[in-house]
């Protein structure tokens, strides 16, 4: 049985207003819709948050590890120059000094004639030897096998 309306209410009422006692299809709609909007901004801003860190280990970035405390630091205590920070970090190359300084190292040991600790030859047997002298020698690390070698001028010879 249908509750008459109040005389002094309007007879034309918009139809999100509910009866009494029924289900408010309104509120449920918007509940269901903040809380998805929430979950998505949410989302979204972790996302944004840890853009530095991606962007450093995607390019296997040195300072990969300072990038990272950065954006966690900017992620707890809400200081946005930290993030930015990181950001900055994250584009920037560092060249590779301890590679060089290794290869530089290597090299003037092998000039020198002594053995460094990683780059001596190992012994090989008398069995093999023989096999080695048939076989192309090896390359060092930052020379280019697809390159031929240039011979030189007489002047220079």
């Amino acid at each position: 049985m249908a509750a008459p309306i109040n005389p002094v209410a309007s007879h034309n009422l918009p139809s999100f207003i509910t009866a009494p006692g029924e289900t408010d299809i309104l509120m449920v709609v918007t509940a269901v819709i903040l809380a998805i909007s929430v979950l998505m901004f949410g989302i979204l801003f972790l996302r944004l948050h840890s853009l530095p860190e991606r962007m450093a280990h995607g390019a296997g970035k040195l300072q990969f590890e300072i990038v990272a405390v950065l954006g966690l630091i900017a992620l707890l205590t809400h200081i946005h120059a930290f993030w930015v920070a990181a950001l900055l970090l994250a584009l920037i190359d560092f060249p590779d000094f301890p590679g060089w300084l290794g290869r530089i190292t290597a090299a003037v040991e092998r000039i020198a004639g002594l053995k460094g600790a990683g780059d001596a030859a190992p012994a090989v047997p008398d069995e093999t030897a023989l096999d080695a002298k048939h076989k192309a020698p090896a390359l060092a690390p930052y020379e280019n096998a697809s390159r031929p070698a240039r011979q030189k001028e007489p002047t220079h010879a």
